[in-house]
């Protein structure tokens, strides 16, 4: 593989020395861009984008041709795995994503077994692809959805507002849940090594849903399934590690639990104060966040400024990847990303050490 001319993102996440904080965005090959409307236009539909690994290269490095950002992010979507289980994943026009086969009934949940990684082959593919023509660039980041966010999903049968259907297994079935975040976690853990093997040099679990969950119900449902993840992975790829961050959306007050699963970095949403993050875990994984994704949409000196509100508070030295606290918004102006990525690099240097 070709030697990485841009390391830092990989640095700071194993907190290591680097000149200035990097930062990449969530959901940063998106609709927001008009180069990736056109491309999805091409390919007919979203998971016509998915599913190909030539589109998908093209759209994940559309941000990387527009913006100094420091890493790639897989194109793909978290629901790839339930949909190889055999759910039957589509996308309702104005809906988002929705499964014809949910599990809703006790047959179909003891059934459900580990999704077979040659139904994901067109994902692996896109990675190989992606690594190629990225050149060393930047890292590529892999990624999958936890364990609990995509039960929700497969148990819904799409969004939920309330997760009532899960919820309810949870309370008065909870050995059928356990069965299926089983399922995932085991999918989950292939998956991701399939992603490294194929050239991922860094992944992400996207627990989007944990933050719904009681005090007690999270660390059972969601965090524990998610260390099972963390120890099966594989740590080291082409001769460096390769870094696993853990993002639980709304996760802020399980930030030492979640620090103690064995993952390298803490996603934090923008609810969370990266000053008191730090304080409470900073020693043990690096931190990755927390723009509020709505500031995007203020002028580019309100960005600024939020931005340098927020390297401030993280204070000095490595162990910080800016980024968003959630994805960026389809109706951002994709110059007010260009102000973000520039100002991020530009107003970090001073909080590291240039010897």
């Amino acid at each position: 593989m070709t030697t990485l001319k841009n390391d830092t993102f990989l640095r700071a996440l194993l907190k290591e020395p680097v000149e200035y904080t990097p930062i990449w965005m969530m959901r940063q090959a998106g609709r927001y861009l008009p180069e990736y409307r056109a491309t999805r236009a091409r390919a007919g539909s979203f998971m016509g984008l998915c599913t190909n690994p030539d589109f998908a290269t093209e759209v994940t490095l559309q941000p990387l041709d527009r913006f100094p950002l420091d890493a790639a992010i897989l194109f793909s979507d978290i629901l790839t795995v339930p949909d190889a289980m055999g759910l039957g994943l589509y996308f309702a026009d104005g809906e988002g994503p929705k499964f014809r086969h949910p599990l809703r009934d006790e047959a179909a949940i003891k059934a459900l077994s580990v999704a077979p990684m040659d139904k994901l082959q067109y994902v692996f593919d896109a990675v190989a692809s992606i690594r190629k023509a990225l050149d060393g660039r930047v890292p590529l980041i892999g990624f999958s959805g936890s364990p609990f966010t995509l039960a929700c999903y497969m148990i819904e049968g799409g969004g939920s507002d309330d997760f009532r259907n899960v919820k309810a297994m949870l309370y008065s079935r909870p050995e059928l849940l356990h069965h299926i975040l089983d399922v995932n976690a085991r999918t989950v853990t292939d998956y991701l090594n399939a992603q490294i093997d194929a050239g991922a040099q860094a992944v992400q679990i996207f627990d989007t849903w944990g933050g719904a969950l009681t005090h007690a119900a999270y660390k059972t449902f969601s965090l524990a399934y998610m260390q099972k993840i963390v120890a099966g992975l594989k740590r080291e790829a082409e001769g460096r590690r390769v870094p696993v961050i853990v993002f639980t959306k709304g996760g802020g007050q399980w930030l030492e639990d979640i620090a103690a699963i064995g993952a390298d970095a803490i996603g934090l949403d923008w609810t969370t104060d990266i000053a008191d993050a730090r304080r409470r875990v900073g020693e043990d994984v690096a931190l990755q966040g927390n723009l509020d994704p709505n500031v995007l949409f203020a002028s580019p000196e309100g960005i600024e400024k939020e931005v340098s509100r927020i390297l401030s508070a993280y204070g000095q030295g490595s162990g910080h990847v800016f980024n968003l606290g959630h994805g960026i918004s389809q109706f951002v102006n994709p110059d007010h990303a260009a102000a973000l990525v520039e100002a991020v690099h530009r107003l970090s240097v001073p909080y590291h050490y240039h010897g």
